[in-house]
C-alpha cells in the first residue's frame, strides 16, 4: 500500500493505494496519525477510493483511527470508499460506526 499525507489547519488528509493490509503499514499510519493528533490535529479525511483490498487488519487500522481522532474530540471521515470496501464496510456493519462522505468537499462541510 502507498500513501499520501498533508495536514491543513486541525484537519489529516491521508490518501491510501493498493492494499490496505494492516500487518504492512498498518503500525506506521497510526503513528504518522498520533503525531498529527499530538500537534493538534483533531480530525482525519481518509480518502480510500484506490484501495483494492482490505483485510481484517487493515478494518483494525481505520477502527484504531476512528478512536484515536473521537478519543481527541475530532472525527474521522473516510471518503469515496471503492465498491469493494464499500461492500465490506456494509457486511460487517461497520458503515454504521463510520462517516462516510463522497468527496473531501462534503467532509469538510460536516467538520
Amino acid at each position: 500500500m502507498k500513501y499520501e499525507k498533508e495536514i491543513t489547519s486541525e484537519v489529516l488528509k491521508l490518501k491510501f493505494e493498493g492494499d490496505l493490509i494492516g500487518e504492512n503499514n498498518g503500525p506506521e499510519v497510526v503513528e504518522l496519525a498520533n503525531d498529527a493528533i499530538s500537534s493538534g490535529v483533531k480530525n482525519c479525511l481518509l480518502n480510500i477510493s484506490d484501495v483494492r483490498y482490505i483485510n481484517s487488519s487493515g478494518i483494525g487500522v481505520l477502527i484504531t483511527l476512528l478512536t484515536k481522532f473521537r478519543n481527541q474530540g475530532g472525527e474521522l471521515f473516510i471518503i469515496k470508499p471503492s465498491e469493494h470496501v464499500n461492500k465490506l464496510l456494509i457486511m460487517t456493519k461497520l458503515q454504521a460506526i463510520f462517516n462516510i462522505a463522497e468527496s473531501e468537499e462534503e467532509a469538510l462541510e460536516k467538520i
